[in-house]
Parts: C-alpha cells; structure tokens; sequence
C-alpha cells in the first residue's frame, strides 16, 4: 500500500536507489527537499545535470575531469616516473587527501571479479601498458582494495609490470592506527605481521 502521492513516492524511490541510501534516509530526505525553499532542489537538480554533462574520463589516467588532461595529469609538478594503480576515481582523492604521493595516477575503473563477470578486458589495462611502454615510468605502486578481487588484480598486473622493468609495488596492509589487537581479525593481523618494519 503506498501512503503518498504518486510524485512523493517517486522521489522516495529515486533516491532509495543511491547507494547507501535506506528506505528511511530516502523519505528523509524527500520530505527535507519538499519543505526547503524551492531554490534547494532546483540547485541540487543543476548540479547534478552540470556534474553529468561536464565530467568524463581522463583520457590518460582515466580519472573524472572536466578538462583533458585532468588538473593532476596536467600539473607539472608531479612526478613522472611513478604511477599510483587505483580501481575508482573516488580512490584518487582519498590517496590526495593523504598528501603523500606526488605521482601520477591510473583508474581500472573496477577489479577483476569472475563472479560478476569482469575480466582483464573491462578493465582500464591496456591504456595502462600503453602508458608504461615510453619508457618514463620506474615504479607502479597498486593500491587496488584489499580483497579477494583487489589482490587478484594486483596479481594480474604484476605480472603483466614485471616483465617490462618497472619496479611493482603494494600498499601496505595491516593494522589502522589506534586499533586495538583484540577486534583485528586474523587476515589483518597477519598481513600486519608480514609487513613488520624493523625499528629505527
């Protein structure tokens, strides 16, 4: 049984489509989009139609852009000779919010996953293998997630690297600063035993 008018419940659906959006979130916000002045949707609605007609992929990194090269592919500040592999554009920014690579980056646009059908092929590898064929490059770093599907593509991409000369490497796993041992689960706590550091 539906408790609203049609329009109402439309824009409830719309938005329980979001990701992490709940039934509950998407009437509160529905209702927060109703009872704000009418200037609140209209912006939110010409953003969101902006974002959509002004943003594509990088045609180097494959990052999300508005321009071609993206602002970090075009800054020459950035070093040339290492690039950071990440699966999504959403990767890029936690990885600049952190400050401390001043590389480049290169976007699969997802992780090899049997299960849903992505292979090798869907993913962005072949710009990738073009772009370490000039010679430039001397350090892949992958910070694909890590999971089942990240770790099998940074496998794949290893093996793909290595044969060509750059060095290949992965992001650290283990513990997260302030984490107590007792909630760690064992894949973590021995990924974190692997990757002990002496100290200094």
């Amino acid at each position: 049984m539906n408790y609203y008018a049609k329009p109402v419940a439309r824009l409830i659906d719309e938005l329980g489509k979001l990701p992490g959006i709940g039934p509950k979130t998407a009437q509160r916000l529905a209702f927060h989009l109703l009872h704000a002045p009418p200037e609140v949707a209209a912006n939110l609605a010409k953003a969101m139609q902006e974002a959509r007609n002004a943003i594509h992929h990088c045609s180097l990194c494959g990052n999300l852009t508005d321009v071609d090269p993206c602002f970090i592919c075009g800054d020459e500040r950035r070093r040339r000779d290492s690039i950071c592999v990440v699966e999504r554009p959403r990767d890029v920014a936690s990885m600049e919010k952190a400050r401390g690579f001043r590389g480049l980056y290169h976007v699969l646009h997802g992780a090899i996953s049997p299960m849903e059908g992505v292979g090798p092929e869907q993913l962005n590898i072949r710009n990738l293998l073009k772009r370490l064929s000039g010679g430039e490059v001397k350090e892949v770093i992958l910070a694909t997630n890590p999971n089942v599907e990240g770790d099998a593509t940074a496998l794949y991409l290893s093996g793909l690297i290595r044969p060509l000369g750059i060095r290949v490497t992965r992001l650290a796993h283990g513990l997260p600063v302030g984490a107590d041992l007792e909630y760690a689960d064992e894949v973590t706590l021995g990924r974190a035993l692997e990757g002990r550091q002496e100290m200094k």
